[in-house]
């Protein structure tokens, strides 16, 4: 089976240098942070191990990461906290996190590409013409890219979560709602890392 190459970027743009990918991961997760990242890759850049995060195995994703470690131009990523979510909500934490993202880039995008359908303007130093574009991880390698920094990341530091908290078997669910994660949240309760809103029905 040919594995799929995504596209560089959409045609009117294919020939800027300095094209940003933009994506979050663990927006519908019960417990820890939404992270997002902004990548830029070389111009043209393509790879079938860069694809869909969702679609790729840990092995997968963790030689991508290095891949991408590797050969990209510029990469920031961020975390938005539970306190955060739980305050201000997910979409503005997200999007707070997302700027910041972009602040942080060393170099200066021309155009950036952003996966889903909403957005909160963005009036930071590194601004540019904006595409948002639903399902764009399984569309752009720049966003792919950016969606699998975000997700061995936020892995990672779910992992060293679950060091300190077993009983929600972090290290299998990454804080997502699944049937052994819920069956915790009743037997234990929830913790600091949890999002108030997300576990309110599971817990007494």
């Amino acid at each position: 089976m040919v594995k799929k190459i995504l596209e560089y970027a959409p045609n009117e743009i294919i020939d800027l240098d300095f094209i940003c990918g933009l994506d979050e991961v663990g927006r519908g997760c019960g417990a820890g942070p939404v992270v997002t990242a902004a990548v830029i890759l070389p111009k043209k850049f393509t790879s079938t191990l860069i694809r869909d995060s969702k679609k790729l195995s840990e092995k997968q994703r963790n030689e991508a990461y290095k891949l991408i470690q590797d050969n990209a131009i510029s990469i920031s990523c961020n975390a938005g906290s539970v306190s955060d979510i739980d305050n201000i909500g997910i979409n503005k934490a997200t999007f707070k996190t997302m700027h910041k993202c972009l602040d942080e880039l060393s170099i200066k995008p021309e155009y950036i590409l952003i996966d889903g359908i909403v957005w909160e303007e963005y009036k930071g130093k590194n601004t540019a013409d904006i595409k948002l574009v639903p399902k764009g991880d399984n569309t752009y390698t720049c966003i792919a890219a950016a969606a699998i920094v975000a997700k061995v990341r936020r892995d990672e530091y779910m992992c060293k979560l679950h060091e300190i908290y077993p009983n929600y078997f972090w290290n299998s669910n990454k804080g997502y709602l699944t049937p052994d994660h819920i069956s915790a949240l009743k037997e234990y309760g929830s913790n600091r890392y949890h999002r108030k809103e997300y576990v309110k029905n599971f817990v007494k």
